[in-house]
């Protein structure tokens, strides 16, 4: 069972990201404060639920969270700035949203920048621990998943609608085939199983 809050004496907002691996699209991040009597048996970090289970908690977070946000940082921005300032930019945008500020943030990771001046703090696995994190795993992935949906319908050869962006072996092979679109991010290594079989790495 996970725990509702880190700091139980402060207004806590939970962060955590989602398409930090993936070859496509945006990055998303999501801040959620939850109420403290809230409870949900089935919320768990996002990458351990099924999509049904992750849709499904999706409406009861967003309408039983104090306040809740989802922002992104498209793969134009990521290239620029690179992956790790890009997941953490979302996650500001995010709490930029919070219609509630928060008097503590916990992070899913290990690395993030200081925002204004409310203390953090990085937890490893922290989705796996914190419900306000694993609230906004479940959020950031499934807003991000529902942004690969609309995708796919310009680009369905890519497949995006099942991988997501994701390096999947098929996504590297579409892009050997097909070439790459202008959601890529170029700064990633596309070609990277092609790059491996021509240098025999």
């Amino acid at each position: 069972m996970l725990e509702l809050k880190y700091d139980a004496t402060r207004i806590e907002a939970g962060c955590d990201e989602a398409g930090r691996g993936c070859l496509a699209g945006p990055v998303f991040a999501a801040a959620v404060i939850l109420p403290d009597d809230f409870r949900n048996d089935l919320l768990n970090d996002s990458k351990q639920l099924s999509e049904k289970q992750r849709d499904r908690l999706r409406p009861v977070i967003e309408s039983e969270a104090l306040a809740w946000a989802v922002a992104s940082v498209d793969n134009h921005e990521i290239d620029d700035i690179n992956i790790l300032n890009a997941s953490i930019l979302a996650m500001h945008r995010a709490l930029d949203q919070l219609a509630i500020r928060p008097q503590h943030i916990i992070i899913d990771g290990n690395r993030f920048k200081k925002y204004g001046e409310i203390p953090h703090l990085c937890i490893v696995k922290g989705d796996g621990k914190y419900m306000s994190i694993a609230a906004a795993s479940v959020l950031a992935k499934t807003h991000r998943d529902e942004y690969m949906h609309r995708l796919h319908e310009q680009f369905p050869v890519y497949n995006w609608q099942q991988n997501k962006g994701y390096p999947t072996q098929e996504h590297r092979n579409k892009i050997k085939e097909f070439g790459i679109t202008d959601f890529h991010r170029k700064s990633f290594n596309l070609a990277d199983a092609q790059l491996k079989l021509d240098f025999g790495v």
